[in-house]
């Protein structure tokens, strides 16, 4: 992709569906994906029977300016315990258990940390 082409939006959407299909082969369901509230975005909420994982997704076309999980400070994660938070109580879901993963794709390649937040 040419530096006149690059498009980071495109770039975080199909670094979403890779994940997304990562999740499926491994028998997780997507329950929501871009979820949006006041506070801010989950990228991926998913489920493995009644385990909810939400996943925070970071794309990057190559590691020249560092992994993409790094791009997950402190605020970041605080962010995406409130939002999971938040889901949980306005989803009709009810889960046993809940983890936050962040998962890091570079050139097609996806890395999950689970439990990451």
């Amino acid at each position: 992709m040419s530096a006149s082409r690059y498009d980071p939006h495109r770039l975080g959407r199909h670094g979403e569906e890779v994940v997304a299909r990562w999740y499926r082969a491994r028998g997780y369901r997507v329950l929501a994906r871009n979820w949006r509230c006041e506070h801010g975005e989950l990228d991926l909420v998913l489920a493995l029977g009644r385990a909810v994982v939400v996943c925070e997704v970071k794309t990057r076309s190559s590691l020249r300016f560092g992994h993409p999980a790094e791009a997950v400070g402190a605020e970041k994660r605080r962010r995406l315990r409130l939002l999971t938070s938040r889901w949980l109580s306005e989803s009709s879901f009810r889960a046993d258990s809940v983890r936050i993963d962040v998962a890091a794709v570079v050139g097609g390649r996806v890395e999950v940390v689970e439990g990451a937040c």
